[in-house]
């Protein structure tokens, strides 16, 4: 299939009416599958997985709301996984208390999250 043709179906597709959904919630919705087919194909340079991560790159991420096409965008920039940027955010918003009790307040890089965290503003207690 040629670009044109490409283009000329996706066209057609999106003139079609959607129950529910105005252009607005349509263009939405569009992309939210392209994020989640992105995601699922994780297609990008994966490079620097495993190692570890700086105080900037940390302070950068927790500066930008969780949302899928934010991780995703995160993931490629630094060239990660996408579960990487998400236990990011999930360790900077889980409380010490739970952090204790699952025995991982010894862990140096939850340590980080949690410092960078405090820096940038995160409120989990």
């Amino acid at each position: 299939m040629k670009k044109s043709e490409f283009k000329q179906a996706v066209h057609a597709l999106l003139d079609k009416p959607v129950e529910g959904l105005d252009w607005e919630r349509k263009v939405a919705f569009v992309h939210q599958i392209l994020v989640e087919m992105d995601k699922e194909r994780a297609a990008w340079d994966q490079s620097r997985k495993m190692q570890p991560w700086s105080d900037d790159e940390l302070r950068l991420i927790l500066q930008l709301p969780p949302t899928k096409a934010n991780i995703l965008r995160l993931a490629r920039a630094f060239r990660r996984g996408y579960g990487s940027i998400e236990q990011i955010y999930r360790w900077a918003a889980t409380p010490k208390k739970i952090i204790e009790a699952k025995g991982r307040s010894d862990d140096r890089f939850i340590q980080q999250i949690k410092r960078i965290a405090s820096e940038v503003g995160w409120r989990a207690s």
